[in-house]
């Protein structure tokens, strides 16, 4: 039987976190563990999530890496120590309806092909989709790899967010983890982006969770200080990871810049904004710390190390 093992990076969202856990709890299919890394949170979500029956491990880190060491992390535990075959993988605020997993290994049997990425619909907590989770098109699909996802209710994606995703483990080994040092924004697009640049990702609809943000809107609606990783972390996507081809590069990387212009327009604090931006272009001309190297002194380095080794992405 195929081993799902299911991630949640949580920090100081307790209450969520239990609503999270209880809808993992709820799957018509069960998953086969959950690992919960608490990414240093000063509530008592680290208790909370060791109390609760669905739980199978929680790690708790030496301080907040953020959703991309978080994710990172979590990962690493998930397919070194507890042999996961998928690892399905989610926020804090991210509440999982009864057949959200069984739709995604459904999508998963009755594709012609081995999907990396299954994506789940995200809704907003009043049946919204949501504009934060969904998942970019693949461009330059094939007729045929289109007309295989819309055979089984599915479409060809290029790119996800770490809101309810199931990834096949092997893709992780084969291509390594998640840029931990972007911390926050960013880092799903550049992670599944890298896991689907030559592999399959579907966006399957039937698969509904709910991702209850406090507000409605895309990630670009009022960054606040969070701007500096936006504009840091896709200067580090467009100019040093694997990513992306020559193409997407500027066709994503236009868009990007395009969108940081309407972002700082709309804001009413535009200094501020481009404060955060110019400090952004600046630390993106150092390359990003190694995943292993961020990591190193939390409960998940040897097993960082070993997938990274194994993925031929140790640095030094």
């Amino acid at each position: 039987m195929t081993s799902v093992i299911a991630v949640v990076v949580a920090y100081n969202r307790r209450d969520l976190l239990a609503q999270t856990l209880d809808g993992l709890a709820s799957q018509d299919r069960p998953v086969d563990g959950v690992v919960v890394i608490d990414n240093a949170s000063t509530d008592d979500s680290g208790e909370l999530a060791r109390a609760h029956d669905v739980v199978t491990e929680v790690v708790t880190m030496t301080e907040n890496f953020g959703g991309a060491g978080g994710f990172a992390a979590g990962m690493a535990r998930a397919v070194v120590q507890h042999d996961a075959d998928l690892v399905w993988v989610m926020d804090d605020d991210t509440i999982p309806t009864p057949t959200a997993l069984s739709a995604l290994l459904k999508a998963r049997t009755d594709y012609p092909g081995t999907p990396a990425i299954l994506a789940s619909r995200a809704v907003w907590s009043d049946g919204r989709e949501h504009p934060m989770n969904t998942p970019r098109n693949r461009p330059g699909a094939s007729r045929e790899l289109i007309a295989a996802a819309r055979a089984i209710g599915a479409r060809q994606i290029r790119s996800a967010s770490f809101v309810s995703i199931l990834i096949d483990a092997r893709a992780i080994w084969e291509d390594g983890l998640p840029e931990a040092d972007f911390f926050l924004w960013n880092d799903d697009f550049e992670y599944t982006a890298r896991l689907l640049r030559y592999r399959v990702g579907l966006f399957v609809p039937d698969s509904v969770v709910h991702h209850l943000t406090r507000t409605f809107g895309a990630s670009e609606t009022d960054p606040g200080a969070r701007f500096y990783n936006e504009v840091r972390n896709k200067i580090w996507l467009f100019t040093r990871s694997e990513a992306f081809g020559p193409v997407e590069r500027l066709l994503y990387g236009g868009r990007s810049v395009l969108r940081w212009g309407q972002t700082v327009y709309a804001s009413g604090q535009r200094g501020t904004l481009l404060k955060h931006a110019r400090r952004g272009m600046k630390d993106a001309g150092k390359a990003p710390t190694p995943v292993e190297v961020v990591l190193a002194n939390t409960p998940v380095a040897d097993e960082v190390r070993v997938i990274q080794a194994r993925a031929g992405r140790i640095h030094g």
